[in-house]
């Protein structure tokens, strides 16, 4: 700040000189004392001057509506949103999000620093502030092979950039608690450098987690019950609460949430998909949650805030008071809070769930072309159990965490496994798309429903190989080929044809069309593979697939090296 912007906003405050900006008669969220006071907002160069009586040549009446400051997500995967971070931004922001922490592993598992650098690149292009962190594990374990590995040598540098917050999600949990060097030297990088690092620590408990909490990771966003939550406050972490697409966490915590410790619990989304953002909102809807589940709506709003703000060091945001950023939103009352107006940075980038910014995009060709796959073919599909009982993938309702069963099966004379249409067990496969390793791992998946046909994505958390499931191997195969054709994204195939598909040209993750766009893709995708494909009705296809291939969530999934165990942290046969 120059000595001349320091002057004319104490002149501001003290109402020496005029405002840039005033919004007049709001009813000020004072996120500091938990109270609500009434006033004026004075805004000068971007900053806020003060809260009192002002006046301006520019002012808004807020009519007594809420100003509340803008919301913080505090743990959001852009990618998982399909859309660019423009995009995002444009989705949002009229919702009255002003900040998210995104960690861009997904896409650094695919093009490594390439792709941190275009997602750096694409969010200067939103009005949103977009707060990168470095991926800590590319790729997620070592059980998986990935397109870029990133080292605790290769963070040391791009680690210490001002565009990067902190290291993201340490999904290496084993790693932390066994004290394995690799996982040691990559915190020790983020601690020289000074910056955060968030956590993962799924199901840990006891000295387990004391171990992980040692490191100082500061976050977790895995959180499932109460007892969970409050074993990590205690240890000092703080909580993320998560409320996103795929995962509905928030109002199981929120039982779990007193006045003594709500000071430590975040709103996060983690992934969110436009549909979701279209259609009940972002950290709106966080808030409306709280308010059915009749937490205080000033420490609903501090948890969308000022405790975001605190968790990650951020001492110019997460109030409305003198000298902070001018991130405001207005909203009717406490209750649906309904954002009628946003500003970042004192512009007012909002109104009325629209998005004023013209949005510009970024170049994307050095995330295109991600498709390294060698001599796949459908034989490589067939799955040989010397068993008639399997182990297989069993698909538990409402989240991502899977469990280890065991079926009996059908084989051919070849010891092959035969799909029975009257038993809810197909195969899925994961096909290496980067280094050209020709890897294919098949195993069984029970409770997707399937009874036709395949679907394939190129979004498999989190070294993003293509995975696939289907009934027969032809569709399979089809389904592969016809993907890699079309530049990654998602595919149904059936009887050898295409039957709805969604091209994701940036490093097959993301399209780079409109938000709207994409969900009317995936609605019709969604549809499709229910009343064609026969995929259960409680199943989310798309979203549950592709999780399944995720070797950090409990308790079996799928790499392209092999079925494997996570409660074990190892492969296992598929013969039971």
């Amino acid at each position: 700040m120059k000595k001349t912007e320091l002057k004319k906003l104490i002149d501001v405050a003290a109402g020496r000189v005029e405002a840039d900006l005033v919004i007049k008669h709001a009813k000020v969220v004072d996120v500091y004392n938990g109270t609500i006071t009434h006033g004026d907002i004075a805004v000068a160069d971007g900053l806020i001057a003060g809260v009192g009586e002002y006046s301006a040549a520019n002012e808004v009446d807020a009519k007594g509506q809420y100003a509340a400051p803008g919301f913080i997500d505090s743990h959001i995967h852009i990618e998982s949103s399909y859309v660019s971070p423009e995009e995002l931004g444009r989705l949002v922001v009229p919702h009255g999000t002003t900040t998210i922490i995104a960690d861009p592993h997904e896409i650094a598992n695919v093009c490594g620093f390439a792709g941190l650098d275009y997602m750096i690149s694409a969010s200067k292009l939103t009005a949103l502030d977009v707060q990168m962190m470095m991926p800590s594990c590319v790729p997620a374990t070592p059980f998986e092979h990935a397109g870029c590995t990133i080292d605790a040598q290769a963070m040391e540098e791009p680690i210490k950039r001002d565009e990067v917050l902190g290291l993201g999600e340490f999904m290496n949990f084993p790693g932390v608690i066994n004290g394995l060097d690799d996982s040691l030297d990559k915190l020790l990088v983020a601690k020289n450098a000074g910056k955060p690092v968030d956590g993962h620590s799924p199901g840990v408990s006891g000295n387990d987690l004391n171990a992980y909490a040692a490191s100082r990771i500061r976050t977790d966003h895995e959180c499932a019950t109460v007892e969970e939550m409050h074993d990590r406050i205690a240890c000092g972490m703080y909580v993320l609460m998560r409320q996103g697409s795929a995962c509905h966490n928030l109002k199981d915590l929120l039982k779990g949430v007193t006045p003594a410790n709500s000071r430590r619990c975040l709103f996060c989304a983690d992934d969110c998909q436009p549909k979701t953002i279209l259609s009940i909102g972002h950290l709106d809807n966080h808030l409306r949650i709280c308010a059915e589940e009749a937490i205080d709506p000033i420490m609903a709003i501090q948890m969308a805030t000022l405790n975001a703000a605190e968790c990650y060091g951020f001492t110019d945001r997460g109030a409305i008071a003198p000298g902070l950023k001018a991130d405001i939103v207005l909203f009717d009352n406490l209750s649906d809070f309904a954002v009628q107006k946003v500003w970042i940075d004192g512009d007012l980038v909002g109104d009325s769930g629209r998005y004023l910014p013209e949005v510009e995009r970024h170049d994307i060709s050095a995330t295109k072309g991600s498709f390294k796959v060698k001599d796949f073919s459908k034989e490589k599909l067939a799955l040989v159990i010397n068993s008639d009982k399997a182990h297989v993938i069993n698909i538990l309702p409402g989240g991502v965490v899977t469990e280890k069963g065991v079926v009996e099966i059908s084989r051919n004379s070849k010891n092959e496994f035969l799909y029975n249409d009257k038993q809810d067990v197909v195969k899925v496969a994961v096909v290496e798309r980067h280094q050209n390793t020709g890897n294919v791992a098949v195993a069984l998946l029970q409770g997707y429903g399937i009874k036709q046909g395949a679907i394939a994505l190129s979004v498999a958390h989190d070294s993003h190989n293509i995975i696939v499931v289907g009934v027969n191997d032809d569709d399979m195969a089809f389904a592969v080929e016809s993907l890699i054709a079309q530049g990654g994204g998602i595919l149904l195939a059936n009887n050898g044809e295409v039957v709805e598909s969604m091209p994701m040209p940036i490093a097959g993750l993301m399209s780079d069309q409109s938000g709207e766009w994409v969900d009317e893709r995936l609605t019709a995708i969604h549809e499709k593979a229910h009343e064609v494909l026969s995929v259960s009705g409680d199943v989310e296809p798309v979203m549950t697939l592709c999780f399944m291939s995720l070797a950090v969530i409990p308790e079996i999934k799928l790499t392209d090296m092999g079925l494997f165990d996570v409660t074990r942290f190892d492969f296992i046969s598929i013969e039971a």
